[in-house]
Order: C-alpha cells, then structure tokens, then sequence
C-alpha cells in the first residue's frame, strides 16, 4: 500500500469514526480510532477523539493526557482534562463558547452547500474549509466531552470487591493495566474481566505486513477482509479473501493471506497448500516461505525450519519477520548466541515491536539473566498493552521474584482470554496463596485441576495449603498427597500434609509426615513450627512422654523465634500434664492465660504480616514461558 493510499484510507476510517461517534455509537467509534492508532500512536487527534469513545473517566483522562503529551498546546485535550478535575483552570485556556449553535442548526446551515469530494484531504486544501473543519471539532468535542462523559459520569456506581481472607493487595491508581484496578479479589465470583472492560481497548492481532496495493473495484472488499482479520473471525477472513481472489487470481498475496487465516485457525495443511499456492503464481514472493515454516513447526516442532526461512530472506531481506521466526527457532535449540543477531536484525527492520522484545525476554530467560528478560518484558508491554503473550511473560518473571500483586495483575488478564491454559491458572493460585487470597486460591487452583488435573500436579500444593488455613485441612488431603509425590523433600508441603491429616483426625499419618518433616528443618522457625505440630500430635496420640519433650525444646528456642500462641500452649500443656504427673516441671516466665481453655488457632508454616521467617520454597515448575 503507497504512502498516499494509506493516508486516504486512513482518513476515511477517521471520518467513519467521527461519524459513528455523532450518531452515539461508541463502540464502533472506539474501533476504528483504536485501529488509527494501532498505526500512528503519536497522533494527538486520534486520542482526543478516542478519549469521547471510550466509557471510563480514568481511560478519558488517560487519552487526554497522551493527547496532551504529544501536543502540549492541544486546547481540547486542555480543557476535557479542566472539566474531568484532571487539570488545574489556566486563564490562557478559554471556555467553550456558550453560543455556540446546535447540531440540528449546523446541519440547516450547510444544508445549501452543494456536495463536493469527500474526504479530509480534499476539505484540508481550502482555508475556510479548515476554519470551518475545526469549528466543528471543537463542537463536538465539547458535546462528546460533556455529554459523553461528564455527566454520565456522576451515575456510576462503584464496585465493592469480594471480603477475603488474608491482606488483599494495594493497587494505584494508573491509567496501565498494572495497579488499575483491585480486579484480583473478584476473578471468580463474577466471571474473567475481558481486556477489552479493564482498558477500553479492543484487543486485536499483529496487523499483517503483507500489504499490497488493490484494484478500485477491489478495496471495499479488502477492507470487509480485515475487518474480520481485526475481529480474529478467520472464517469470515478467509471467505471474503476467497471473494477477493475469484477478482484478482493473479495476485499472490491473497492465497498467502488465506493460508495466514487457516494458520490462525489451527490449520496447518490447509494452510499450506494456500501458502504453495501463491509460490505458484510468483516464486520471488517471500511470505509465504516463511509461513511454511511457522505451519511445519506447528506440526512438528522438531522441524529444521533454517532452509525455509532462508528461502524468504534470499527473496526479501527486509523482511523483518523471516529474522524474528528464525530467533525463536533458534532460541527454542538453545542456540541463543546465533538467535541475538537475528533479533537484532528483527529489531531493525520491525522497530517497537513487542514480538522482537518478548523473543529477546525469551533468550534471556534461557540464559537465566532474569534482570534482562524483565527489562525486555516491560518494553514488550509498553509497546502493545493489548499482547497477551506479554502478560503471560511477565506473570513468570513477576512470580519468580516474588512479587506476587503484579504476578497476579498480568496472570489475571492472561487468564480472562486464555481460559484453558491450566498451568497459568495454577500459578494465578500460587500468587493468592502468597496474598493471603485463599478463597481466590482454591478457586484459581479448582479450574485449574478441572481442565488438567495432570498438568496441576505442581501447583495443588497451593490449593492445599490455602485450605489448611481457611480451616479446611480435612479438603486438603488428597492435595498434599499428590504434592509429595512430586516433592517429597520439601518442609513446608510435609507440615502441610500433617496438618491436614491433622484436622481429618488421622494423628498417626500426621506424626508420620511432622517426622519426617523433622529432617529438611534449615532455620530456628522452622525447627519452632515442626515442634510445635508434633506435641499437639502428641496430644491426641496419647504420647505424654514425646510431648512433654517436645514442649520443653520448644520453650528452649529463642523467643524471637517462637510465637505468643506457641508459648501459651506449650506453657498450658506442661501445667496440665505436669498436674496430671505430679511432677513439677520447671517453664519458662508464665504468659497470664485467660478465656477458653481449648486449643488455642495453629501455628502456621506460612509467612505472617510482620513476621520474617526463612520461607523454604515449594518447588515449582521453571517459569518459562513456551517460545
């Protein structure tokens, strides 16, 4: 597509944007702007008008904001952001006229006017026109900003999250998906929150490179194709490209882009045979050697897919995407040293793109400079917010440094799209089980399971865990059975599993896992939790020797070590049993004891606000994501 042919189309999707908003269709009006500005981020215009389109007043005051960073003197970006209280009245900014005439006036008094060319471009040509073009902007502007957002604004109704139990996560308020919103807290009580509500954004695919000037009697049907291509709706994409090619079949790039759809679909044969199609017509066309490739690692990720993607590069060596493709090949053998110069070129030719910075996250992953691939990351998700391939990304690398609120942000969008991907779903529920999120946990971790239970394996140990401390060990049993199998040397999973057979009253499993908990204890509040699990199963197991040591080497720890509810049931424990013997037996300075003599809440093997034990980890799978 030429430079000039871009730009008309461009305009008369801006036009059709500006239209559909008049008529009170933002839907339709946020598309196509958001498809402008998929294109061109740095136009002002464009976020200004997409501010009218979008439903949020923190999405408005965002659009506003990047229209005014990229046009400090843009007067509508000024004042939307005055009225939204977004930014301080400055005296050089004037109000919008109140004389102003209304819509139905506008349209009697160009009502004479004979009907010329359409289009900005040809409009933008006369001075008056332009004076008059901008009027009318400023007009609606006004009426988008207030009528569109304003008032409405003052009926919404805030959400009130989910109580659970445990500390929920603070979040910011930003205009990025990260710190938005405390989304976390309502994941399942009222179904996954698609990208669409959390940004005010559509989410749509890579636009394809491929771009190919039409024939006039062609174009309206190369524009209802990607309409559907932007929809992701393959079906209607690959019909209307067939329409397309019974009117041009000489053109190669139609088969090519039929096989694209197949390929999206899942295809890969029939995708192929489309993508040899257009090799047919003219075998200088890269392309479609490169998406035989992408189909033949599909079927086979084993493939050498290095001649083929050759074969693209000898026939285009600007295209950046034959170098990409081959880096994450590459990066898939382990060959990261071939693959960064391949990246490098990727970069060159495909500059911002998100897919050449997640492929650069990837290769550092491999390298295990965990620094850099969340450097590389963070640039993938400021250059595309709407790449959930990204979010996915930064849920591994935000996990594996144990920052769990921001984990749980990108793993919460990553799963509202990616529904079935249980592995994601798991360390959604390892997140909440280390935000005190339990109910969220088990929840996260059940959908998890019920999609494949054997992918799960590694993460049921959180659902585990979560259940012990809402009190529902009895639940957990079969959690922490399969747990250590899969890691039987861990400390945390053995006292888990005791305190769930615990709480199901099976006391001789439960001595038989703090036993043998007893041999991977590393620090002093390790040795503290194990101690204190092993006389209250004493307790119940008759054991009055065993636990009265027990009770006594617990007393010998640090206090610091030990907590207040530790003590006082160490302490009421060897009075009873003591009373029972009569034999005094020397404690450590008396806690005053009053209330309920029952026994006092459970220690836990877990993190407490405030507290700073030695965590031991659980094992979990590597966090790399797929290339």
């Amino acid at each position: 597509m030429t430079g000039e042919f871009k730009e008309q189309n461009n305009d008369t999707i801006f036009q059709d944007a500006v239209n559909a908003l008049r008529r009170g269709d933002k839907t339709r009006a946020k598309e196509l702007i958001t498809r402008l500005l998929q294109a061109d981020q740095n136009n002002a215009t464009y976020w200004v008008w997409l501010s009218a389109a979008v439903e949020s007043q923190k999405e408005r005051v965002y659009c506003l904001q990047t229209a005014l960073k990229l046009d400090p003197e843009n007067s509508t970006a000024k004042r939307g952001l005055i009225l939204l209280g977004a930014l301080t009245p400055d005296e050089t900014i004037q109000p919008f006229p109140m004389n102003r005439p209304r819509l139905w006036e506008e349209k009697l008094l160009l009502a004479h006017e004979k009907p010329k060319e359409r289009g900005l471009r040809v409009a933008l040509r006369s001075p008056v026109a332009r004076l008059v073009g901008l009027t009318i902007v400023g007009i609606g502007m006004c009426i988008g900003i207030y009528f569109g957002f304003i008032l409405p604004s003052r009926g919404i109704a805030e959400l009130t999250p989910t109580n659970t139990p445990g500390p929920s996560p603070t979040f910011t308020a930003t205009p990025t998906l990260f710190g938005a919103t405390a989304v976390p807290t309502r994941v399942f009580d009222t179904g996954p929150t698609p990208l669409q509500d959390v940004l005010q954004i559509t989410y749509t695919p890579t636009a394809l490179y491929v771009v190919t000037p039409r024939d006039a009697g062609s174009s309206e049907q190369f524009n209802i194709a990607m309409d559907a291509y932007e929809k992701g709706d393959w079906d209607a994409f690959i019909q209307n490209m067939q329409v397309l090619q019974n009117i041009e079949p000489d053109k190669p790039d139609i088969p090519y882009y039929i096989g694209e759809g197949y390929r999206f679909k899942g295809e890969p044969s029939t995708a192929a045979r489309y993508y040899n199609e257009a090799i047919d017509i003219e075998s200088q066309f890269a392309p479609p050697y490169l998406g035989l490739a992408r189909v033949r690692l599909m079927s086979n990720p084993d493939y050498n897919a290095a001649r083929l993607v050759q074969q693209a590069i000898d026939r285009d060596p600007n295209l950046g995407e034959t170098y990409l493709e081959r880096a994450r090949w590459l990066i898939g053998r382990g060959d990261i040293e071939d693959a960064l110069p391949d990246l490098e070129l990727a970069e060159k030719f495909m500059p911002g793109s998100p897919e050449v910075y997640l492929a650069y996250a990837r290769a550092y992953i491999v390298e295990e400079d965990h620094n850099k691939a969340l450097e590389y990351a963070q640039k993938a998700y400021a250059a595309d917010v709407l790449n959930l391939s990204t979010y996915k990304m930064l849920g591994d690398l935000y996990l594996e440094e144990e920052d769990y609120v921001k984990a749980a942000e990108a793993l919460l969008v990553y799963t509202s799209y990616e529904r079935e991907d249980a592995t994601a779903l798991g360390k959604y529920g390892q997140c909440f089980y280390f935000l005190g999120e339990y109910e969220n946990a088990v929840a996260a971790v059940t959908r998890g399971v019920d999609i494949n239970e054997r992918g799960m394996r590694n993460y049921r140990v959180y659902r585990g865990l979560a259940l012990v401390e809402l009190g529902r060990g009895a639940e957990a049993v079969g959690d922490f059975e399969v747990a250590v199998d899969e890691d039987p040397d861990s400390f945390e999973i053995r006292v888990g599993y005791a305190r769930a057979l615990y709480a199901d009253k099976k006391f001789g499993s439960a001595f038989l896992q703090i036993e043998a908990a007893r041999s991977f204890v590393e620090t002093d509040e390790q040795k503290a939790v194990e101690l204190y699990w092993r006389g209250l199963i004493q307790e119940q197991r008759n054991d009055e020797r065993d636990e009265i040591k027990t009770w006594k080497d617990l007393l010998k720890l640090d206090k610091n070590v030990i907590t207040p509810e530790m003590r006082a049931q160490a302490e009421k424990r060897l009075k009873e049993l003591d009373a029972l013997t009569d034999t005094p037996t020397p404690t450590t300075a008396r806690t005053p004891r009053g209330g309920s003599t029952s026994t006092p809440k459970p220690a836990t093997s877990t993190p407490r606000s405030g507290a700073t034990p030695t965590r031991t980890p659980v094992r979990t799978p590597s966090a790399t994501p797929a290339p």
